[in-house]
């Protein structure tokens, strides 16, 4: 009898790891839109507003600057850096990903390029459920950002790079929910 019940629980076990795994697989990008409905004004602590004032929102169109095409051009970039891989993989979210067709590269790096695809954490029901610490938002494909996420753009690779300090920069783009 125990054997049976070690058995069911390791199958329930498998089922649960399965079902997280086959979520984050077909996890898509759902855009800033979408985003911006729930995170927008003063009671969730202005996190839209935020982000498009900071560097990250411009991130696609800072590529069309004068400056941005010297770099470009001395870093070996042929031709318009707003339509060269080497340049969108870090100035647009998600980027040459299947998963990002309801993407626009004018969005820059929104919050999916630190959060990950939100189709499968998106809806009202798991986002409840996070901020009340009863759900794990990990379980549906949400990314806690931390310094390796943001290292795989801001790195020796960039033309414009400069030593990155994870610990000031998290401060400089914070955008924590009010307490209540």
């Amino acid at each position: 009898m125990k054997k049976l019940i070690i058995i069911i629980a390791m199958v329930a076990i498998l089922c649960t790891v399965l079902d997280v795994f086959a979520q984050n697989a077909k996890a898509q990008y759902v855009g800033v839109k979408k985003c911006k409905m729930c995170h927008r004004g003063t009671k969730k602590g202005n996190i839209y507003e935020k982000w498009t004032k900071r560097g990250h929102a411009k991130a696609y169109a800072t590529l069309a600057t004068k400056e941005a095409k010297k770099i470009a051009t001395e870093a070996g970039v042929k031709g318009d850096p707003q339509k060269a891989a080497e340049c969108l993989k870090c100035h647009v979210t998600g980027y040459n990903a299947p998963a990002a067709a309801t993407l626009t590269m004018e969005e820059g790096i929104s919050c999916e390029a630190c959060h990950g695809p939100g189709s499968t954490y998106k809806s009202l029901k798991v986002m409840k459920g996070v901020n009340k610490g009863t759900m794990k938002g990990t379980d549906y494909g949400l990314i806690e950002p931390n310094e390796k996420v943001c290292v795989t753009c801001h790195n020796p690779k960039s033309p414009t790079y400069k030593p990155f300090k994870y610990a000031e920069a998290i401060k400089k783009i914070a955008h924590s929910l009010p307490k209540k």
